[in-house]
């Protein structure tokens, strides 16, 4: 191969094929994984002694006698509404990670490279990240008969909590929790994936990788990031669904968690979150490939 041929072949991505690409990775990780994420939400949510649910068959089967499937899906709105930009952004930001890193167009980053460029990206996607997930939290943990509930939609309840508590302190509640969980999350998803796509792609062929070992390389990364990430997100799903005052930080939270229901009350959820991370960041990296490599294809100077 001649040195265009490698430098066309190591040309990154652009801005605009990253945002489309990355909107349809964050498409199809939604819709996979929502049901799953509503389960690990209320089990996280719930305070030692309550016993609604014994465990993530307890609550799925609970949610679905009570709310049908749809209740499965509470909450989707906020994320599917916002997986395009978040993303879009995510990708972006690993993308001037690894640029920030590079002397060399053709330069192939180091692993730790590739960490250090995707806890850049956690960084970028928490400004649209955590008004999202406070209202997806809110509305999950919603059960019973829709009529009695208090927010009546993303929409609604992204009012009601501005109206109550303001834009920081209610829309953004949780940004040091988000951060917390994304940065190093982010870092391992984006090194676990490229780490198995070097192990798993023939050289140069990275773009005729199979589906099934994308698949793979995907679901793999789903589950080394939540194991970085359950800790974290199990203080923020806490201090972002809490009423107001009774938690003054994450540092509260953590420090009433583990003094009340133990340290393993840090990984509530668990089981649903490692049942959803495979499949659900399979069919992101899955979607991500295959409207990259229809961008490279169709629109090949963008």
């Amino acid at each position: 191969m001649d040195s265009e041929k490698i430098k066309e072949a190591k040309a990154p991505p652009s801005a605009i094929k990253n945002f489309i690409a990355g909107g349809a990775g964050g498409v199809c990780l939604v819709i996979t994984g929502q049901p799953l994420d509503t389960i690990k939400v209320r089990l996280q949510t719930q305070v030692k002694g309550s016993n609604v649910y014994t465990g993530t068959w307890d609550c799925a089967k609970k949610t679905i006698q009570k709310e049908g499937f749809r209740g499965l899906y509470k909450g989707m709105a906020t994320p599917l509404i916002g997986v395009t930009p978040i993303y879009a952004i995510c990708f972006f930001g690993f993308g001037i990670g690894k640029k920030l890193q590079t002397t060399d167009p053709n330069q192939e980053l180091s692993l730790p490279q590739i960490f250090n460029a995707g806890l850049l990206s956690g960084v970028f996607t928490t400004v649209i990240m955590t008004p999202g997930e406070r209202i997806k939290c809110l509305l999950q943990i919603q059960s019973g008969d829709p009529k009695n509930s208090k927010y009546n939609g993303a929409w609604d309840c992204a009012k009601k909590v501005y109206k109550e508590e303001g834009l920081f302190r209610g829309i953004y509640k949780g940004t040091g929790a988000t951060l917390l969980r994304d940065v190093p999350a982010s870092g391992a998803y984006f090194m676990g994936y490229e780490m198995l796509l070097r192990y798993l792609a023939p050289e140069g062929e990275r773009d005729k990788l199979s589906v099934l070992r994308t698949l793979a390389a995907g679901g793999c990364a789903g589950i080394l990031n939540w194991i970085v990430a359950i800790g974290p997100d199990t203080l923020k799903s806490r201090f972002q669904t809490a009423p107001i005052g009774q938690y003054t930080g994450v540092i509260d939270v953590f420090t009433q968690m583990v003094r009340k229901e133990g340290f393993l009350s840090l990984f509530k959820g668990l089981t649903p979150v490692m049942l959803r991370a495979f499949p659900a960041n399979a069919a992101c990296f899955l979607g991500y490939e295959v409207a990259m490599n229809a961008l490279n294809k169709i629109v090949p100077n963008w």
